[in-house]
C-alpha cells in the first residue's frame, strides 16, 4: 500500500517546462536588454517540455508560476588587448516595471580570442504578469561581440521549471 502512496503522490511531479532561447546572430558592444534576433531553439535534435516562454523586446514571460531555473551563456569575441570591462547578467523585476541584476559575470581583458561566460539564478515566479527577466551585455570596448547562430547554441537561455513556489 506505501508503494501505491507513493506512487500518487509522484504522479506528474519532476520537470514539466524545460525551454531554451537563443540569439540568431552576432552583435557588438552593449545590448539590455538583448532585444532582438531571438528565437525558440527549432533545430533538428533539440527539444523543449511543456508550454513555451514568451519574449517581447528582450523581456522573458514565464508561461505558470513556481521556481524556474534560469541560465544565460553567452559566447563572445573579445578583440582589444587592453584592460577593458565586460558584464554578462540575469536582470529580474517583480513589479513588471523596476529591473534588479539577480547574477552577473565580470571579467576584464588584457588579452584578445574568444570565452564562454554563464550566470544563473533561482527565480520565484509568484505572479506571471508581474515577475519576468531580460539579459544584457555590457562592455566598455567598442570592438567586442557577442556570436549569435540561428542553428547552434552560442549565445543562449535557458528556462527550467523545478516545481511550485
Amino acid at each position: 500500500a506505501s508503494a501505491a502512496i507513493v506512487a500518487s503522490k509522484l504522479s506528474g511531479a519532476g520537470i514539466t517546462v524545460a525551454d531554451q532561447w537563443r540569439v540568431t546572430a552576432n552583435f557588438t558592444n552593449t545590448a539590455s536588454p538583448i532585444a532582438s534576433n531571438l528565437e525558440r531553439v527549432d533545430t533538428a535534435g533539440q527539444g523543449t517540455l511543456g508550454s513555451a516562454m514568451t519574449e517581447s523586446s528582450g523581456v522573458f514571460t514565464f508561461p505558470s508560476t513556481g521556481i524556474w531555473l534560469v541560465e544565460f551563456h553567452q559566447t563572445y569575441q573579445f578583440k582589444d588587448g587592453t584592460g577593458l570591462s565586460r558584464r554578462a547578467a540575469i536582470e529580474a523585476t517583480t513589479d513588471n516595471s523596476s529591473y534588479n541584476t539577480v547574477a552577473r559575470l565580470d571579467r576584464t581583458g588584457y588579452d584578445e580570442g574568444y570565452d564562454i561566460r554563464s550566470v544563473e539564478s533561482l527565480i520565484d515566479v509568484t505572479d506571471t504578469s508581474n515577475v519576468k527577466v531580460q539579459f544584457s551585455v555590457t562592455s566598455s570596448s567598442t570592438n567586442d561581440i557577442t556570436l549569435g547562430n540561428t542553428d547552434q547554441n552560442h549565445t543562449f537561455f535557458t528556462f527550467i521549471r523545478l516545481g511550485d513556489t
